[in-house]
């Protein structure tokens, strides 16, 4: 258990604070599209090269990509898995979709349908 006694998924964590930043960001939509060499990502992006490397070591310990070397060039793929584990997350929160006002009746509605042994649904924001 974490601080405020929420259970947190470090892999999850380490995947939103990579996505936090919109250079990764850009690198994970390119990467889903085609493998590029960290070259062409700087150049892209317009930094340097000590800068893509420092962007590319947080996507990599987040497990969002992976390098592979061919002859002087290296280049990155992207593992879809955390991408993944992201959408089931964010996923759970599905049923509560929609207005501030359809929120609230989802939640007043299952207080209204819950039996005393039932336990209370999860604070907003909160991973169930």
């Amino acid at each position: 258990m974490a601080e405020g006694g929420t259970s947190r998924d470090p892999d999850l964590d380490q995947v939103l604070e990579a996505l936090a930043n919109p250079h990764r960001r850009e690198i994970v939509y390119l990467l889903g599209l085609q493998p590029w060499a960290v070259s062409q990502l700087a150049q892209r992006r317009g930094l340097s090269l000590p800068a893509i490397h420092k962007h590319i070591t947080i996507l990599q310990d987040a497990g969002l990509v992976s390098r592979r070397k061919q002859g002087r060039t290296t280049y990155l793929t992207l593992n879809r898995q955390p991408l993944v584990l992201l959408q089931t997350w964010v996923g759970q929160f599905h049923p509560y979709w929609g207005s501030d006002d359809a929120t609230y009746e989802n939640y007043a509605r299952h207080l209204e349908s819950a039996t005393p042994d039932d336990p209370p649904p999860p604070p907003t924001g909160a991973p169930r």
